[in-house]
């Protein structure tokens, strides 16, 4: 049951008006904390975005409208190291989490936390969007949030009612995934080629937003050149130095 809800997901990007109760949410972030932590240190925090005005204005900044201004519950997933120089205060002793090693930490944490939440979102038959598109303007968002240094928005996810059925993207094959004791770089030319063939077939068939492409070359048009490269001084004006 629970591997046929994991493979079962898409994203929704289009919702019924119906909002989520103050008990839902708690009952989702709830599980959320649930996911392993490394060292416990659970550097994370989240956002309940439910301000009608805050809310327009992350749609605006983070250039998705229909999922953020549609949703039952809009919530903002950040890295949060402020909370445990507080902890730190109260055991009258410092951290250092300016290094490399603790961003890692933070982002990994904050990940599991969010597809914890993201599983009971589905368990309970909603739908869910991630929305990377806060770190479109993660600065501003900071602003409107009012996050103090220490913590940094990550992605935001989106939830509700379904008005939507998008169907489920096809995975790349798990030989491609998988590797026994050793990486094996030499099965690539063939399983990609492969796999090419059934996301063309996918992408040209699929209900909504047809197109005539490849993984590869969607892949290789994505990375040829820097995405959202003001994410590293950003990062470091919250405190994270890559030490």
């Amino acid at each position: 049951m629970v591997i046929e809800l994991l493979t079962s997901h898409a994203s929704v990007r289009k919702f019924k008006k119906t909002s989520l109760t103050t008990e839902q949410v708690h009952e989702l972030i709830n599980a959320g904390q649930h996911a392993a932590s490394s060292h416990f240190v659970q550097a994370y925090s989240v956002i309940h975005v439910t301000d009608t005005t805050k809310r327009q204005t992350l749609a605006e900044l983070s250039k998705n409208p229909q999922q953020i201004l549609t949703a039952g519950a809009v919530l903002v997933f950040c890295t949060d190291y402020y909370r445990l120089e507080t902890a730190a205060k109260l055991a009258n002793q410092t951290i250092d989490y300016a290094n490399a090693e603790s961003l890692l930490v933070g982002s990994i944490d904050v990940a599991l936390f969010a597809q914890n939440v993201a599983v009971a979102a589905e368990s309970k038959g909603y739908g869910i969007c991630y929305i990377g598109g806060v770190r479109n303007a993660p600065q501003e968002i900071s602003d409107v949030l009012g996050l103090p240094i220490g913590v940094a928005p990550m992605f935001a996810m989106t939830i509700g009612i379904p008005d939507e059925a998008n169907d489920v993207k096809p995975r790349l094959p798990i030989e491609a995934i998988l590797h026994e004791n050793n990486y094996d770089a030499n099965k690539y030319d063939e399983l990609l080629t492969t796999y090419d063939v059934t996301m063309n077939t996918y992408y040209t068939s699929r209900n909504t937003n047809r197109k005539n492409a490849t993984w590869s070359s969607d892949m290789a048009t994505f990375l040829s050149t820097p995405r959202r490269t003001h994410m590293k001084a950003f990062l470091q004006s919250r405190g994270f130095h890559f030490n």
